[in-house]
């Protein structure tokens, strides 16, 4: 399970990478944005459930 935690964390750090990229690069752009929010929020979802 730990190896699970931080292939998420992994692609939730390099999804805001390439998030904040794009943004900079061609707009903003709304759908990107909540993508990774809900991405953060399962990868934070996974981190306290382990952690209990």
């Amino acid at each position: 399970m730990p190896g699970s935690t931080k292939t998420m964390g992994v692609l939730t750090v390099g999804g805001l990478v390439v998030v904040t990229a794009y943004t900079v690069a061609l707009g903003s752009n709304g759908w990107l944005w909540f993508g990774w929010v809900v991405l953060g929020l399962i990868t934070v979802g996974m981190v306290a459930s382990r952690s209990t």
